[in-house]
């Protein structure tokens, strides 16, 4: 199966507006790939939209968000389930300033149905750190049944290696994702002893399908995922080099 774990929707504020739920699904599915996740920032608000507009266009999805650490560290937390993906965003914002988002500056942060109608503006500014800690983020994914994966771990800001260094080992991580300029033969020493992911991190439309990961998987779920990822069995689309 062929899969991307990292599309952000509208709901992000640096996310195009183009990016509807069921734009998204339809695109992924136009270009080959079979399961797919939205990960906005600090928010799983869209997921429900998301569902729906998967299971009307067929493609299997899973439930996320990519948590930005006190440490300013970006991580995805992926779910089999709406609710999981809720219930982390409930806790994800209780680490939130309070801050008002100013759209104007920061970009909108539109809540969706899957017919493209706008339900709310997010007010909260989501491009914000939280409080909880790496630690804190991967013990309470895994506590809702989910998985943790270090994001674009190759960038030199906003990523494992940009702020903390180096790793213990003990972060918790189930996954190490690649962005799609990474080269993994320049990565391959660092992270050798966990399993690899890319990732297109689309913000546009036509940047899904740029980048991906393949599995043997028997179904798109947190289970299957988990088990390639201890296997180390994944394999990855090739590294872009010009756009």
């Amino acid at each position: 199966m062929r899969f991307d774990l990292h599309i952000h929707s509208c709901l992000s504020p640096c996310g195009s507006l183009e990016m509807s739920p069921c734009e998204i699904a339809a695109k992924a599915r136009e270009r080959g790939i079979q399961g797919i996740a939205i990960t906005d920032h600090n928010s799983a608000r869209n997921a429900p939209a998301f569902k729906e507009c998967c299971e009307r266009i067929g493609i299997s999805a899973l439930f996320g968000l990519e948590v930005t650490s006190a440490e300013e560290v970006h991580m995805l937390s992926i779910f089999d389930t709406v609710e999981q993906s809720l219930s982390m965003t409930e806790w994800v914002y209780g680490g939130l300033i309070e801050r008002v988002n100013k759209p104007e500056v920061f970009g909108d942060q539109p809540v969706v149905t899957a017919d493209n109608e706008i339900i709310e503006m997010e007010w909260r500014m989501l491009g914000l750190p939280t409080a909880h800690t790496v630690y804190e983020i991967g013990e309470k994914t895994h506590a809702l049944g989910g998985l943790f994966i270090a994001c674009h771990i190759d960038r030199p800001y906003s990523s494992v290696f940009s702020q903390l260094g180096v790793l213990s080992g003990e972060e918790g991580f189930d996954a190490m994702e690649l962005s799609r300029t990474a080269n993994l033969d320049q990565w391959y020493e660092k992270i050798s002893g966990y399993a690899v992911i890319r990732s297109s991190d689309s913000h546009h439309i036509d940047d899904i399908g740029l980048a991906w990961t393949e599995a043997g998987l028997k179904e798109f779920s947190v289970a299957e995922l988990k088990r390639v990822f201890l296997e180390k069995s994944t394999s990855i689309s090739p590294q872009i080099t010009s756009f």
